[in-house]
C-alpha cells in the first residue's frame, strides 16, 4: 500500500510524540488518530515509565475511539504511529474496529535495533499487525522516518531522552 505526502505529514507527527515521549523519560512511541475527513482526533504518546506498561498511545487510540466515534467512524480512521503495534494494541484495534495503520517503523526493525544495542527482548512475543488482525490494511516501514525512529530508541537505551 502506497504512502502518501499526507500521510508522511501524519507520520511525522507521530514520530514528533515519539520524541516528546523520550523528552519526558518515556519509552519512544507516539501515535495519531485521523477521521475520515483528514482531521485530527486524538493522540499521545507512551505513559510506561510509572510501571504501567499497558500504558501504549496505540491503545489509548483504540480505548479513545470506541467511547468518542460511531463503528463507521472508527472504521474509516487511520492511525498513525511511529512504530508497529504490539500485539496488545492491535488487537485493541481489531477489537475496536479501527481503519488502516500506517506505522514508520516495524516490529521486526525494532526488534534488530533493541538486541544491536544488547536490550533483553521483553515479556511479549513481536508479532507483526496481521499476526494478530488478519484483516487490517497496513502501511508500513516508512524509510524516510524509521532511521529516525531508531534513534530515539537509541537516545532512551543510553539515557539520553532529558
Amino acid at each position: 500500500m502506497d504512502v502518501t505526502s499526507r500521510d508522511l505529514e501524519l507520520l511525522e507527527r507521530a514520530v514528533d510524540l515519539a520524541e516528546a515521549a523520550v523528552e519526558a523519560g518515556d519509552e519512544p512511541f507516539g501515535s495519531v488518530l485521523v477521521d475520515a475527513d483528514g482531521t485530527v482526533r486524538f493522540e499521545d504518546h507512551n505513559h510506561v515509565s510509572g510501571g504501567d506498561h499497558t500504558q501504549h498511545p496505540e491503545l489509548a487510540i483504540a480505548l479513545w475511539a470506541v467511547r468518542e466515534m460511531s463503528p463507521e467512524e472508527r472504521a474509516a480512521a487511520t492511525v498513525y504511529t511511529s512504530g508497529e503495534h504490539c500485539p496488545m494494541c492491535a488487537a485493541a484495534h481489531g477489537w475496536v474496529g479501527l481503519g488502516r495503520i500506517v506505522y514508520a517503523s516495524s516490529s521486526e526493525q525494532l526488534g534488530e535495533w533493541m538486541r544491536d544495542m544488547g536490550v533483553a527482548p521483553g515479556p511479549v512475543a513481536s508479532l507483526r499487525i496481521r499476526q494478530v488482525v488478519p484483516g487490517a490494511e497496513v502501511a508500513g516501514p516508512v524509510p524516510e522516518l524509521a532511521e529516525r525512529v531508531r534513534r530515539l530508541h537509541e537516545r532512551k537505551v543510553k539515557g539520553d531522552g532529558v
